[in-house]
């Protein structure tokens, strides 16, 4: 399954909708997109996982990356609507809170 990553700015937010699985192979591409995204002009990003149905080691480390760049950058990063199988590694691997992560 290939990996879609879409932008949408709406109220000051950059929603940043994942479609397909994330893993090593195209991790590069999500990162790319949440690049822009904490450089656009908006105080929060959302994290739209809600059509991710699997996320590698590689995809986890560019989120929690990402949200860190994101609060050097005084805005909040939140990961919405994972599936269970993500919220599960998420909150195994102990980076739910960092991640804001919300169903």
């Amino acid at each position: 399954m290939s990996l879609v990553v879409t932008q949408s700015v709406s109220n000051n937010k950059c929603v940043v909708s994942v479609a397909g699985e994330v893993d090593v192979s195209n991790a590069a591409e999500l990162r790319g997109a949440l690049e822009e995204a904490i450089a656009a002009d908006v105080t929060g990003i959302e994290v739209d996982l809600s059509q991710a149905p699997y996320v590698d080691s590689t995809g986890i480390g560019v989120l929690v990356g990402a949200a860190r760049r994101a609060q050097e950058a005084s805005k909040q990063l939140k990961i919405t609507k994972p599936q269970r199988n993500v919220q599960r590694v998420l909150s195994l691997l102990g980076v739910s809170d960092e991640l804001g992560v919300s169903a």
